[in-house]
Parts: structure tokens; sequence; C-alpha cells
């Protein structure tokens, strides 16, 4: 076990709820800040009842446990001048503060970053929006959904036949959370350098036109083209044949780029043979994957896994996640790990992803109870 992490020393406020916010104080915990969860007296951050399907932990939320785990709580309330006094001293102590409130929410507090950077020059201040800060968008609700629908992203997936089809899962929230991170980390080295801190703002809208940066980029640069999905087994809408997924007799399986004809010569499908032009692999696609696609269903997945992978071929099985969990491969990664609560609860959940030193990274300190560390932090940092 890692005896020193990278960040052990730094003071995180996380004031986030919900995902994105929550997600980048999450892994600052991960890679050893002491993380404190600003929470409502009584009931806590929003985010302990929010529920996917309808899995609880300890009476609450399993989502919020995947993604407050390793973390403490403090209990304030913000509308209470003893309270709020209380938070602005422990901020006064913070290296990094994280909030995901709409626009001029921390303001009414005098919260914000120009409120405080005079008193804690150093102190480093996340603000996670859904739209920015300006435009007509900045009051919308910020919600994954709404914002993979408004940024074009729901048109990527599914076929040319379908309607928009949204991806099946908060992707926008987990890749603004991670672009926090980078800023945070970014000022962190700065800071380091010049003593300064500073303001990181990042939004769900603009994180995930990031993340579509290659396939919008061919939209700027192509005449204002609109993406053509694949009429069968699309996965990417600017690639040509063979790439998406297919049926076998037993399974799934998916394949990425590749020579149409040699992969015939693998498959021993005589039906490819006659698209030697490179250049109608796009154009043809449709075409290309519907032979492919009668063809693959006649034998299982291990038979053409075991042709593809000793041509080197760019292939994978489509696992599901029992399939997964059994496959020697993911065992060997070590990803998930066991968090638990005082009270003896405990809750399987994933691990840090990072690796520091050739070592993975794991904690066993599961989300807390609202404000059950208030006491202990007013100690520590002589706040009563």
């Amino acid at each position: 076990m890692m005896t020193t992490l990278p960040l052990e020393g730094i003071v995180v406020l996380d004031f986030s709820q919900f995902l994105a916010g929550p997600s980048a104080a999450l892994r600052l915990a991960d890679l050893g800040a002491k993380v404190i969860k600003i929470e409502r007296p009584g009931t806590g951050e929003l985010g302990r009842s929010l529920y996917i399907s309808d899995q609880e932990f300890d009476g609450e939320s399993a989502l919020f446990h995947t993604i407050n785990r390793n973390k403490l709580s403090y209990a304030a309330n913000l509308k209470d001048e003893k309270d709020l006094k209380k938070v602005k001293r422990l901020i006064a102590r913070a290296d990094i503060l994280i909030e995901n409130f709409r626009p001029g929410v921390m303001r009414k507090f005098g919260l914000d970053y120009d409120s405080l950077k005079e008193e804690n020059t150093k102190l480093i201040y996340g603000s996670v929006t859904g739209y920015g800060t300006e435009g007509p968008w900045k009051r919308l609700p910020g919600q994954d959904l709404l914002v993979q629908a408004r940024s074009g992203l729901a048109w990527l997936s599914g076929e040319s036949t379908q309607g928009p089809v949204p991806v099946g899962l908060s992707l926008v929230d987990i890749i603004t959370g991670a672009h926090l991170v980078q800023g945070l980390l970014a000022c962190l080295v700065r800071r380091g350098i010049s003593d300064k801190g500073g303001l990181v703002e990042v939004n769900l809208m603009e994180s995930i036109l990031d993340m579509q940066f290659e396939l919008f980029t061919c939209h700027l640069n192509d005449g204002g083209q609109l993406p053509r999905r694949s009429g069968i087994n699309n996965a990417n809408a600017y690639l040509g044949a063979p790439y998406g997924v297919y049926r076998t007799a037993d399974g799934y399986m998916a394949m990425s780029m590749g020579d149409i004809v040699r992969l015939g010569e693998i498959l021993e499908c005589p039906g490819l043979t006659p698209y030697d032009d490179s250049g109608a692999w796009f154009a043809k696609r449709d075409e290309i994957k519907t032979v492919l696609a009668e063809h693959l269903i006649g034998r299982s997945t291990q038979d053409w896994m075991d042709r593809l992978i000793e041509a080197d071929y760019w292939a994978a099985p489509v696992l599901d996640w029992r399939e997964l969990r059994k496959d020697g491969g993911f065992k060997a990664l070590e990803f998930v790990q066991e968090v638990e609560r005082e009270s003896g609860a405990v809750l399987k959940t994933t691990r840090c992803p990072v690796r520091i030193d050739h070592e993975k990274l794991f904690s066993r300190r599961a989300a807390p109870r609202p404000g059950e560390h208030t006491e202990s932090i007013n100690t520590e940092y002589g706040l009563d």
C-alpha cells in the first residue's frame, strides 16, 4: 500500500452536488486530498436521494456512494450567519473549493471567487455550470441528457433510420468532472511556482463539444455537412466499413478499421472480395456491412475471434457485465473494491483508475453521513 499519495496535505471543500462536481472531488480524494463535503444539516446533499434503478446502500442512494466515497461531511446552513462564518474560516484554510450551483448562487452568500480571493490568495476555485455564465443558455438546467440533446451528440449513435440516440450513461457529467480536475491540478502546479491561486471554470456544454472534437471539426471543414450514420451496424458516423457491431451465431462482436479484402480472406467471405477500392469503404459501407453481417451470423463469436486475433485484425467480443467480470483480463485489473461505513455496511464499487508509481489506489472509506465530521472539523480547524 502506498504510504504517501500525491495530494496529501491538500484540503478540498466540496460544495457541489449530483455528479460532475462530486466526481471531480472524488478523484482528488483518491489522489490523497482531504475532501470535505459542505452539506445542509439533516438532509445533506440532494444527490443522497438521487436513485438509479432502485439500489440503496445503508439508507441512501447507492449512486451517491459511488461518487462520494472517501470524503468527510461538514453540515452548515449557509443562510445562518454563524454557520456561514465558520464556513468562511474553513475556506481560509482550504487549498481548493468546488461548486456547481447555477450562476450567482454562491455570490449571494459571499462565497464566489471574487469575494474570497483577497482573504485567501492561494485558493484555487473550481466552478461547474451547465452552459457557462454568459449568453441565453446560462440559466438553463445543466442536466446530462438535456446537454446531450442540445449538443448534437445524440445524432452520432444509432442507425440512420433511427431518431436521436443518447449515450446510456452520464457521459457529459463525467467528462466535465475530468476537465475540472485537469484545470485544478494545473492551477495547483502554477501555485507551486508563483504562490498564486486561481479560478477554474468548466461547463457541461463545452466539455461535451470538446469530447466531439474530431467529428465536429470534420463538420466545420466539409461545408457544414451533417454526420451520416450508417443504415446498418452503425458505430461511428464518419467511419467506413467494417466499423461496427455485428451479430454472430451466439452473441455479438465489434470490428474496428481494417482492409476489407484482407478481412474477406481471414473470414473466408468471398462476398467482400469485389470491394478492393478503399474509397468505397465509406461510400458503400452499408452494402459492405450487409454482406459481412450475413456472413458473421454463421459462426460463434469465439470462432471468428480466433481467426481475427491470429491475423492481428482489430476486433473484440461484445461482453455483458457478467461475462466481463468472469474474464481473466478484467480480474487482473483488480478494479473492484469494497468501501465500508462505521455501521459495518459494505458496498462494492470501482477504485480510482489512476496508478501512481506502479501502485493501484484503493480506499476503504464509504461516503459519510450528513454532517458526520462536523465536530471533528470544528476542533481540527478551531472553528468553534
